[in-house]
């Protein structure tokens, strides 16, 4: 008679089969699976859902901060917030607010660019240029904006010529830096080859160069725009009479901590808004980086 010996595996899965057929796995035994399964899913994976989950967060932890507290002038709850964010949508003073700081921004913005970028090309296309304006660059940059404003109230005085001033100054070196950056970072081997087929010096910055620092460009508008942003604020707080900064300086004078907050929050959505704007068109028009992106 011939004798089967079964392997080491076999005996293991027979041994197993065995096991779950005397002792069957406990509902008890599989939460922890069909947790880790939950919580490692494709749901809590996707960005949406972490971002709302992080925003609801937030304000939980804020409106328990405020009860704690007690003190709706030094730190209104969520839902007071909430209420004076809808009157003063109501009333239309949110809309005007907004829409004059949205407008001094794209008009700062646009000088910026208009500044920056022809200049950053220049001073990345000629050494000799960028040795001698660099010098005085680099001792305007460390000067913040908000260091300007006692003086720009004696040039422009209050108005709205102020705050666009602080906000060009800001974004004017994040692009012009960027700018550079992309320019000196084009790639030598593609300039070298079209230089050897007899391309214009022209067409080879156009064709060349300015496709492949057109990514770092992009970078340096959202930092720019970022940091004329929050400048708003602070311009608009003492250099305009109107604004998203006038509106918070004047409801901290008259204690209202919710409207204070309201517009806070105003400052934060529509600076986020503009910001999935500049990545959206960033992705439209440098449509070859996209497959070098970290995921």
């Amino acid at each position: 008679m011939q004798s089967v010996v079964e392997s080491p595996p076999a005996r293991a899965e027979s041994a197993e089969r065995d096991v779950h057929a005397v002792a069957p796995i406990s509902p008890v035994g599989t939460l922890p699976v069909i947790a880790t399964k939950v919580a490692g899913g494709h749901l809590f994976r996707h960005p949406m859902v972490t971002s709302v989950l992080s925003i609801i967060c937030f304000f939980l932890l804020w409106w328990a901060v405020a009860l704690w507290t007690a003190s709706p002038i030094q730190l209104p709850s969520p839902p007071s917030v909430f209420s004076a964010l809808v009157d003063l949508a109501r009333d239309g003073e949110l809309f005007e607010n907004v829409s004059i700081s949205f407008v001094r921004l794209v008009i700062s913005m646009a000088v910026g660019v208009v500044l920056a970028v022809p200049l950053g090309f220049a001073l990345g296309l000629s050494a000799r240029l960028s040795a001698y304006v660099d010098p005085l660059l680099e001792m305007l940059r460390p000067i913040s904006g908000i260091a300007w404003i006692p003086l720009g109230l004696f040039i422009f005085g209050i108005g709205g010529t102020l705050p666009i001033f602080i906000m060009t100054y800001v974004a004017f070196f994040p692009m012009l830096l960027n700018t550079v950056a992309g320019v000196r970072g084009s790639d030598r081997k593609l300039v070298a080859a079209a230089r050897t087929m007899g391309v214009s010096r022209a067409r080879i910055v156009r064709l060349v160069v300015l496709p492949g620092a057109l990514p770092t460009i992009m970078v340096g508008v959202r930092i720019a725009f970022a940091g004329a942003w929050s400048a708003i604020i602070a311009a608009e707080l003492i250099g305009s009479p109107s604004g998203l900064g006038f509106a918070i300086e004047w409801y901290r004078e008259l204690l209202m901590s919710p409207n204070v907050f309201a517009y806070l929050i105003v400052v934060s959505v529509v600076g986020y808004a503009c910001d999935l704007v500049l990545q959206l068109f960033r992705r439209r028009l440098t449509p070859w980086v996209r497959g070098t992106e970290l995921s």
